[in-house]
C-alpha cells in the first residue's frame, strides 16, 4: 500500500532558520534606533564634546587649551563621541530586544529574575558613568594638571582625551555592576551571603588591584574606583539576602552540628528498640 501523498515532512532546520530570521530582524531594529539617535545628536556634536571636556578645561591654567594633532580630529573626535553616546542611550532598547529574543526559552522563575536584573544593571551602569563625570574627572584632571613640571604647558589632544575618558566611563560603569553580580551568584546557588562576608578582605584587595588595572596610574583614580566597588559589594550582600531563604544562612551549621549527650542516648535507645527481636506469639499453632 502506497503512503499518502499529502503528508508534510518536518524540516528540522526550519526552527533554526526562523530563529536566525528573528535575530536578524531584532538586530536591524537596534541599528535603526541607533541611527535615528545618532542623526538627532549630530547637530550638537561639538557642544557635547565641549560639555565632556569641561572638567579638564576648568582644571587647565588660564590661557591653556586643548589641541587637535591630526587633521581630521576636529571632525572625527566629536563624531566618535556622538556615536558612543547614541550607543549608550540605546542600551535599554538593545537589552529589550535581547530579552524579547531569549524570553521564550526561559523558565518562569528565570523570567521573573531577568527583568529586575536587566533594569538595575542599566541603572547602575549609568550611575557609574555619572559618578565618573562629576566626582572622578575633576579630581583626576586637577591632580594631573597640578603635577605638571614648571615650564610645561598642558595641552591635551582631543582624540587622546576622548579615549582616556571612555576608558574611565567603562571602568566605573562595569564596577557599579558588582551588586548585580553578587545577587546573581547567590540566586544561582553559586555562593551564599555568609561566604561573601567571609571573603570580604580578599574582595577589598581585589578592588584596589582592579582599580590599578582599569584606571590611570595614579592613586586618586585607583582609590575612587576601589572604594565604590567595596561599598557596592556590601550593598550586594544585603540585597542577596532577599533572594535566598533565611534557612540557607544556617544550613551548614545546623547540618553539621554535633549531637548532645541526650540526643545520642535517645538515638541509641531508638536503635536498640528497633533491633530487639519480638517474642514468639503464644497463639502459634503447632503442627500435629
Amino acid at each position: 500500500m502506497s503512503p499518502p501523498r499529502n503528508v508534510k515532512k518536518t524540516d528540522p532546520e526550519r526552527p533554526f532558520l526562523s530563529h536566525l530570521v528573528e535575530l536578524r530582524d531584532r538586530l536591524l531594529r537596534v541599528l535603526l534606533v541607533v541611527g535615528i539617535v545618532l542623526v538627532a545628536l549630530l547637530p550638537f556634536a561639538n557642544t557635547l564634546y565641549t560639555l565632556l571636556a569641561t572638567p579638564l578645561l576648568d582644571s587647565l591654567p588660564e590661557g591653556h587649551t586643548m589641541v587637535a594633532i591630526d587633521v581630521a580630529s576636529p571632525f572625527l573626535a566629536p563624531f566618535k563621541l556622538t556615536l558612543l553616546l547614541a550607543l549608550t542611550i540605546t542600551v535599554p532598547y538593545t537589552l529589550y530586544q535581547a530579552w524579547a529574543f531569549a524570553a521564550p526559552g526561559l523558565y518562569g522563575h528565570e523570567k521573573r529574575l531577568a527583568g529586575p536584573v536587566l533594569l538595575s544593571s542599566v541603572v547602575l551602569f549609568y550611575l557609574g558613568m555619572v559618578f565618573a563625570y562629576f566626582v572622578v574627572f575633576p579630581l583626576v584632571f586637577g591632580f594631573f594638571v597640578s603635577t605638571a613640571p614648571e615650564g610645561v604647558a598642558v595641552m591635551t589632544d582631543i582624540n587622546r582625551f576622548l579615549d582616556f575618558v571612555v576608558k574611565l566611563f567603562l571602568a566605573f560603569g562595569v564596577a557599579f555592576e558588582v551588586p548585580i553580580i553578587t545577587v546573581a551568584m547567590v540566586s544561582m546557588g553559586v555562593t551564599t551571603p555568609k561566604r561573601l562576608r567571609e571573603v570580604r578582605p580578599y574582595v577589598i584587595v581585589g578592588a584596589f588591584v582592579i582599580g590599578m588595572l582599569l584606571t590611570p596610574p595614579d592613586v586618586i583614580s585607583q582609590t575612587l574606583l576601589a572604594i565604590p566597588v567595596w561599598l557596592l559589594y556590601e550593598i550586594g550582600i544585603l540585597f542577596s539576602k532577599m533572594v535566598t531563604p533565611k534557612q540557607d544562612e544556617t544550613s551548614e551549621e545546623t547540618r553539621f552540628r554535633p549531637m548532645s549527650e541526650e540526643e545520642m542516648d535517645a538515638e541509641l535507645d531508638a536503635t536498640e528498640s528497633t533491633e530487639t527481636p519480638k517474642p514468639a506469639s503464644s497463639d502459634t499453632k503447632t503442627n500435629e
